[in-house]
């Protein structure tokens, strides 16, 4: 089952988060998260738990219905698997190996292509076989180059930001007077930051890598990578890795410390925006009681099109203009124009007006905005705003009393601006309520949701104690029907 946040016309999928201290099983990628079924009409929807940071069933197979009972077999196979897939080495044993592997000759020094390993001498033999190439002090600085980045989008895609968007990042944390930064999923900025500190010219800043990639746990200390999930908050290496972002995140050198995250753009951000808060609210607690911070400081690298998700989320976030690109994706690129201009955008709760952007890449200062816009992001005097998401001028609609995009046209029918070849009369939001059908609210403002579940907690509530079968009866499948057999069965029914 392909999880996402969007739901069709038959069900939806929601992510459950704070269960209280109910445990959830885990897979390869640590604990599970708990989804559950949304039907039409508010029906009561099965819960289910599935992979935290795999939205497809290809990528990790987990799948397990919330009251299922598993066996003690399936537990330790369960177990076993989970094992079998994790790093071969311990943080405390890459270290080690990274130790030796530093203090041998240059002719010594060969990194696996094959297996993605660094190699001691004495494994040499034993991956004769595969490509393998000889490793330079300069690669090892530079791990995000030499490794091969992982492709799979929905789940943890290794798009690495180009050297100029990287040092963009770095020079304007660095002027605003950070000294550490916590890098979420953001290898190459870690290492760039790290390469920023040989130079004397520069004040040091410190930085710590979160990231699910365990392969980065060669090249780095144990104070400078943790192997982390950021859609269930999970550390793979238990209270020690943990510990290490409590010692990191700590204000006793009065540091100020700023976090940026560069999640795979096809994974939920109700998750991740969890993570995150949890990441600011432990912040909060290692500050001193005189500290005048509210609020961890961050950043977060992701596409514009789901800011309405990310404010639902963080409503203290603000999206710039500034525009990420990357060194290995095909779209999404410096220098392009019109549609073809690179969709990712920084939402940072630090105030706009303060991360300047640069002005030789065709930026500039709205002082009815208060922040740093594209040329062609016009402020609009109506609206009082500079509208443009994806770096194109808009236009405004008076009818519509907005500002939208420049292919759009204002479309009697429907009553609203869309492309000129949508399809009339399916008019934007009036499908209301997943739940009940209203057009006055959506499904997550629902009360027949809300009953529901009251509901269903009366139940359980009422069947406690009683020796009822804990596994629902599932009535067996029949031969799925064809196409055609299930519409002559439908005009069957109308006729009679």
């Amino acid at each position: 089952m392909d999880i996402t946040e969007a739901h069709d016309d038959t069900f939806g999928i929601e992510v459950i988060l704070e269960e209280g201290s109910k445990t959830a099983p885990c897979c390869p990628h640590g604990p599970t998260l708990l989804f559950e079924k949304v039907g039409k009409g508010g029906e009561k929807g099965r819960r289910f738990y599935a992979c935290s940071a795999c939205r497809d069933r290809k990528d990790c197979k987990f799948f397990q219905w919330e009251d299922d009972k598993v066996s003690e077999a399936r537990l330790l196979a369960r177990e076993a698997e989970n094992k079998s897939k994790g790093p071969p080495y311990s943080q405390q044993e890459y270290c080690n190996r990274f130790r030796k592997f530093s203090s041998l000759r240059v002719d010594e020094k060969k990194f696996c292509q094959d297996c993605q390993t660094l190699l001691l001498p004495t494994e040499h033999e034993a991956h004769s076989s595969h490509g393998t190439s000889y490793v330079t002090a300069a690669q090892l600085r530079r791990p995000s180059v030499l490794l091969r980045p992982l492709h799979n989008k929905k789940s943890n895609a290794q798009y690495l930001f180009t050297d100029r968007s990287a040092h963009f990042l770095i020079d304007t944390l660095a002027g605003l007077g950070y000294k550490k930064v916590l890098c979420v999923g953001t290898p190459r900025l870690h290492e760039l930051i790290k390469q920023r500190n040989l130079e004397p010219k520069n004040e040091p800043m410190k930085s710590l890598l979160l990231d699910i990639d365990f392969r980065y746990a060669q090249f780095y200390s144990r104070d400078e990578f943790c192997h982390y999930n950021m859609f269930n908050h999970h550390f793979f290496g238990g209270e020690a890795s943990s510990g290490v972002l409590q010692t990191f995140l700590s204000d006793s050198d009065g540091e100020k410390v700023v976090m940026v995250a560069d999640p795979p753009f096809g994974g939920l951000v109700k998750p991740l925006a969890n993570s995150f808060s949890l990441m600011s609210q432990l912040w909060k607690k290692l500050q001193s009681p005189d500290s005048s911070n509210s609020d961890l400081s961050m950043m977060w690298i992701f596409p514009y099109f789901f800011e309405p998700r990310i404010l639902e989320c963080l409503p203290s976030l603000t999206m710039l203009d500034y525009q990420v690109d990357y060194d290995n994706h095909p779209l999404y690129k410096h220098g392009k124009t019109g549609r073809k201009q690179s969709p990712v955008r920084v939402f940072t709760n630090i105030s706009p007006k303060d991360v300047v952007l640069p002005k030789e890449e065709g930026y500039r200062f709205c002082s009815a905005c208060q922040r740093f816009v594209l040329s062609l992001n016009k402020h609009c005097a109506k609206c009082n705003v500079c509208p443009s998401k994806d770096g194109r001028e808009w236009k405004h609609c008076s009818t519509c009393q907005k500002c939208v995009k420049p292919s759009w046209r204002h479309c009697q029918a429907c009553g609203r601006c869309a492309l000129p070849d949508h399809p009339c009369g399916q008019s934007e939001g009036k499908q209301g309520c997943f739940n009940c059908g209203s057009l006055e609210h959506k499904r997550k403002a629902c009360h027949v949701k809300e009953q529901h579940r009251n509901n269903s907690q009366r139940l359980k509530t009422k069947g406690k104690g009683k020796n009822l079968s804990k596994r629902p009866t599932i009535k067996p499948k029949g031969k799925r029907k064809s196409g055609a057999a299930r519409r002559a069965k439908k005009m069957a029914a109308l006729s009679v």
